[in-house]
């Protein structure tokens, strides 16, 4: 029990309890060096170090005592602790030796992407010295997707995003957008912080999910120190903290170690037009002869090229020195190879197809009217049909739909009335009731209409087995947890019961 109790608050100074204390490194470290190689393999990293070939990439980093890490996080001006232990020396070593030459890349990105970053932490009062998370989430790419489906320089899950107004779909994914993302992030982190008030145990949480967390804090006795419950977190949020304190570290201290930013050029200046007709980016590319690589390095929120403007208009950011052209020849990109690259088989409405089934035995065919945030993957599951069917139903072969298309699904026909005003509902109702009426017979609407059940100005929301205040408040558009925590009088989020009934405030 002695020496258990020792192994966890003995940190300072214990080089001899690396492997003992935290065995994991060597998952992180293949963590880490994944997203490395991702940000290394992009365009613009790849024609960085192409326009700079006298680079050394020197892979001889030395390994310090001590005495002098613990010395130089102790002089960061930081309003988040950073404290000294093995753990993070650990991951020092993974910036500063192991992976030394892909972190000169991320160091080069830093000048272009830290400005921006703390200007939007700026206006929201958040700490400067959270901009270190989007090193440890993604090495600054923001087309990095996880193995787990997390997407962009700050890895949000898709309900994540949505749930903090980043619109995702087949064409687009704002996740991938570093400005909307940080904006997204910075919500996100200021909501994390009106549940704990701490700042390290809102990066475990970023990471993590509340949830954990608050499971940890409830196992460890309730205690709020992110080392007294640091053995009741996941693996990975274990690396977390100690990662986010060796990137300040090494983004600080860089120099001292040798190591040596490599410069990536975008362009100097850019500017952004509203399109309003549907466009692609190898249009741009072929009549104006910008490389297409240096479009999507600017617009990577738009996932296959396409920027779907016609119903609803969309930014495009060029390079300021193509803006007159593109203006000039607007008319001419936009016809340019237009049967090529926008006027897809996949955008056909079903309707005038003659490759979809007239009828289907059994069901009753409605018609689905795509909406923003829309995907097929969503619609299949809000009718509670099979994806490959709902694409045969509807001669689509790939991801693409658009606003507006028409949808035709069929459903059993003892479930058509239950089904017919998904069309009429909002996107948050609708996946609060995926699946709903997988197991009806007939046709009642009790759990659906719990959802949009109103006392004035307020939706009503009676809590369900497995509700979080977290899972609730991802229902509704543009609420808070603080909002609502507040609205209904509750001091401890953890203390919600399943038949509770909870104000929300309407949002228009």
């Amino acid at each position: 029990m002695i020496l258990a109790l020792l192994m966890v608050f003995s940190f300072v100074n214990a080089k001899a309890e690396t492997d003992t204390i935290y065995v994991n490194t060597d998952k992180d470290i293949e963590r880490i060096s994944a997203d490395l190689d991702s940000l290394v393999s992009s365009w613009y990293v790849k024609l960085a170090l192409m326009n700079n070939p006298m680079v050394e990439l020197d892979s001889m980093g030395v390994e310090l005592s001590d005495s002098i890490y613990a010395a130089r996080l102790k002089n960061i001006n930081s309003l988040i602790t950073l404290p000294y232990n093995s753990i993070i020396r650990n991951h020092i070593h993974v910036y500063t030796i192991k992976q030394r030459e892909k972190f000169d890349v991320v160091l080069g990105l830093t000048d272009y992407y830290f400005p921006m970053i703390e200007d939007i932490f700026d206006s929201y009062g958040l700490p400067n010295e959270l901009k270190y998370m989007a090193v440890i989430e993604s090495a600054l790419n923001p087309v990095a997707v996880s193995r787990a489906g997390a997407t962009g320089m700050w890895q949000f899950m898709l309900s994540t995003g949505k749930a903090y107004g980043l619109t995702v779909n087949s064409i687009i994914d704002e996740r991938r957008d570093p400005v909307k993302a940080t904006h997204a992030a910075a919500r996100y982190l200021l909501d994390l912080y009106d549940i704990y008030e701490d700042w390290v145990l809102v990066i475990a949480a970023y990471n993590c999910g509340p949830g954990n967390v608050n499971k940890a804090i409830r196992r460890s006795g309730n205690k709020k120190d992110y080392w007294d419950i640091y053995y009741r977190l996941p693996r990975e949020t274990r690396g977390y903290i100690p990662q986010f304190v060796a990137a300040a570290y090494a983004s600080t201290y860089f120099a001292e170690h040798n190591l040596k930013p490599i410069p990536v050029k975008f362009p100097i200046a850019t500017d952004t037009i509203m399109l309003n007709k549907d466009i692609h980016f190898s249009q741009i590319s072929e009549v104006l002869g910008i490389p297409l690589a240096e479009i999507k390095t600017l617009n990577p929120a738009y996932k296959t090229g396409l920027v779907p403007a016609s119903s609803k208009p969309q930014p495009l950011t060029l390079p300021i020195t193509y803006i007159g052209e593109f203006i000039d020849l607007a008319d001419s990109i936009h016809n340019y190879k237009a049967d090529v690259y926008v006027n897809k088989k996949s955008d056909v409405d079903p309707s005038t197809s003659t490759n979809v089934p007239t009828s289907v035995a059994g069901k009753t065919k409605l018609t689905y009217t795509v909406k923003e945030g829309d995907n097929l993957g969503f619609i299949a599951a809000w009718y509670n049909v099979g994806l490959s069917d709902l694409r045969y139903w509807n001669d689509i072969y790939s991801n693409t739909i658009r606003i507006g298309q028409k949808i035709s699904v069929y459903v059993d026909n003892n479930k058509t009335e239950y089904y017919s005003n998904i069309n009429e509902i909002s996107f948050s109702q609708k996946q609060a009731s995926k699946g709903v009426a997988a197991t009806l017979n007939t046709q009642p609407v009790q759990v659906a209409a719990q959802e949009v059940e109103y006392e004035g100005d307020y939706v009503v929301h009676v809590v369900r087995n497995g509700d979080t205040i977290w899972d609730i408040v991802k229902l509704y558009d543009g609420v808070s947890t603080n909002e609502v925590l507040a609205l209904n009088n509750i001091s401890n989020p953890q203390k919600i019961q399943v038949g509770q009934r909870l104000k929300i405030k309407r949002k228009s």
